[in-house]
């Protein structure tokens, strides 16, 4: 069953995003995702588009628990459709 999260992860870091949203598979293997920044770019990736600043996981995404228990994270689902909002806001600016 597919899945959406999305992670806020609280930083200072100019060049690392800080909301990734992701597109899960029933393993929890990214299929698609999003990352934005706090200047308001926007990248994404697929398994037809990858870059040397964004990419798929090459590993089961973690559980929810396990990411919220880092105090810099916050992890939650989504619906489908605020994936699909952040994806196509992605996808146009290219």
């Amino acid at each position: 069953m597919t899945s959406y999260v999305k992670v806020r992860w609280d930083h200072e870091f100019t060049e690392e995003p800080v909301d990734v949203f992701s597109e899960l598979d029933d393993q929890r293997y990214e299929v698609r995702k999003v990352e934005v920044y706090r200047d308001g770019r926007l990248d994404w990736a697929d398994a037809s588009r990858e870059t040397d600043t964004i990419g798929l996981g090459e590993v089961p995404f973690p559980d929810l628990k396990e990411i919220n228990a880092q105090e810099e994270f916050h992890a939650e689902t989504i619906t489908v459709a605020e994936f699909e909002t952040a994806w196509d806001r992605a996808r146009s600016r290219r």
